[in-house]
């Protein structure tokens, strides 16, 4: 058998096909790479997270392509789509999502709203650092160690603490019963130790003086889940110390609440 034959059997024609593919994704990959290499116009982190980025769209890229290759040989893909309407529907009612979580990713990213490694908190309830960034959604690693994947369309929130500053807002949740006078004399000599005893972590300006230094924000929150009122302590840190600060400032207020006996607001299915 010929050479000439033996490639038009179809499994070695899929096998060359792929192996083109992978060939030509790695031939990008690695222009890519070479091109960040000889150029120093974006900053470290910034192509990292290009070519992380790259990575993902070639992947896809080529996944397409050979899959494509592939349903050509058993179907004729031009009546297989314009044939069924319900088809056609379906798949312009999925790929209306897909497509929009790519605009939105592209978006995040070409913007320099996040990076690889960045500290983030989505839609106020979910905080870590990205740990990848894919064409359609976010991994973040949160402190718990859990990995949280989230679409780019499911984003409506999303603060970056990772540009020098972060601001740490602790807060304690106190009973009804809790006098507010009692609370806030406490909550603000919990401010004033904070200050005096954590001082370096504070972000200053180039005189050296606090930029926002740790205050009593008094009552941010009324009937938290119907348990008590939020009483909130913030500061502006540095972003290199934001999370042992934050563990420092939650360590004095609840040495506060026990020495001075504050009413912790309890959950009202508790029982005694």
């Amino acid at each position: 058998m010929s050479f000439l034959g033996l490639f038009q059997r179809l499994p070695i024609k899929i096998i060359t096909v792929a192996l083109l593919i992978i060939f030509t994704v790695y031939l990008i990959r690695k222009s890519i790479r070479l091109f960040f290499d000889k150029t120093s116009f974006l900053d470290e982190k910034r192509e990292e997270t290009l070519m992380h980025f790259a990575n993902q769209v070639t992947k896809a890229l080529g996944l397409v392509f050979f899959f494509i290759y592939v349903l050509s040989h058993f179907f004729q893909l031009e009546k297989l789509f314009t044939g069924s309407v319900v088809v056609a529907g379906a798949l312009a009612l999925i790929f209306q999502h897909i497509i929009r979580d790519y605009i939105m990713g592209l978006t995040y990213l070409f913007e320099r709203q996040i990076h690889l490694g960045d500290y983030v908190i989505i839609n106020g309830n979910r905080q870590g650092v990205i740990e990848e960034i894919s064409m359609r959604y976010l991994n973040i690693r949160q402190y718990d160690g859990y990995l949280y994947t989230v679409s780019y369309s499911s984003i409506t929130e999303l603060q970056n603490g990772n540009r020098g500053r972060r601001r740490v807002n602790e807060s304690l949740v106190l009973d009804y019963k809790q006098n507010p006078d009692d609370a806030f004399k406490v909550m603000e000599e919990v401010a004033q130790t904070c200050n005096e005893k954590y001082g370096e972590y504070l972000l200053k300006d180039e005189n050296g003086v606090p930029v926002e230094s740790f205050q009593f924000n008094q009552i941010t929150e009324l009937n938290v889940d119907f348990r008590g009122h939020r009483y909130s302590l913030s500061g502006l840190v540095k972003e290199a110390d934001y999370v042992e600060a934050g563990k420092k400032v939650r360590y004095e207020l609840a040495m506060a609440a026990y020495k001075n006996d504050l009413m912790m607001a309890e959950s009202p299915n508790t029982s005694h």
